[in-house]
């Protein structure tokens, strides 16, 4: 099965909130990845609307014609009533804290199986399939089935921030997370640092991979080589 690609256009939301006004229009860009041949859009919005706003997210859920993946922290009960109104393909759970840059690790699904369990009951009683961030760390992957997720999202950045160095090592962990995580019946999206130069190697030594989540790596090459073109590379590097 082919690895689809979300893009994530929060990054395009920054730049348009940097000057205020719609230029350039998320709305708009958000047509042009899936007519550009993007397998979904993603967004994570944040409790202070500083990249993509919630009201991006109920326009945006009117022109999809591909996946929504709507990621953020369940904490917050603006995104939960966000999420059940919307009704995205895909509800993303990340522990982000409200003022945090960027993600940066996943959930502790031990720990919090419990809460884990009874937010995710939540979003699957409306239909909507749940993803839990996670960090490659084989407990807790296999821990994950028993939340009552779909997939988990392995995030990324360790094996982004050492691929240079020493690839198969990066990598290690991955492999190994994602086979228990498959054991366990959950399905694996990735992201975070993914780019095109190592996304090809990520989903050659994870073959079952359904989705990756691309946002600031993408938009960053778009300056360069054209949104078009950029969605297409990113794609045929997950051909494998």
């Amino acid at each position: 099965m082919p690895t689809k690609l979300s893009v994530n256009i929060n990054k395009i939301a920054t730049l348009r909130n940097s000057r205020g006004g719609d230029n350039p229009d998320v709305i708009k860009a958000a047509i042009d990845c899936q007519q550009f041949g993007a397998d979904g859009i993603t967004v994570h919005p944040r409790p202070d609307e500083r990249h993509i706003r919630y009201s991006d997210v109920r326009e945006i859920s009117k022109i999809i014609t591909t996946e929504f993946n709507i990621e953020g922290n369940p904490t917050e009960d603006k995104f939960v009533d966000l999420v059940l109104e919307v009704k995205p393909a895909q509800v993303t759970l990340v522990p982000d804290s409200p003022g945090q840059l960027t993600s940066n690790h996943g959930w502790d699904t031990i720990k919090e199986k419990g809460y884990l369990q009874q937010i995710i009951g939540v979003f699957k009683n409306a239909g909507i399939r749940v993803s839990i961030f996670v960090d490659p760390i084989e407990r807790i992957a296999a821990a994950a089935a028993a939340t009552g997720a779909d997939r988990v999202e392995l995030y990324t950045e360790d094996y982004a921030k050492n691929y240079r160095k020493d690839k198969d090592a990066a990598i290690a962990a991955y492999v190994k997370a994602a086979d228990i995580a498959t054991k366990n019946g959950l399905g694996l999206n990735a992201g975070h640092d993914l780019d095109r130069e190592n996304l090809r190697f990520f989903k050659q030594s994870i073959p079952n991979l359904l989705e990756v989540s691309i946002g600031h790596a993408l938009i960053a090459d778009a300056l360069y080589y054209g949104l078009e073109n950029v969605i297409q590379l990113y794609k045929r590097a997950l051909i494998g």
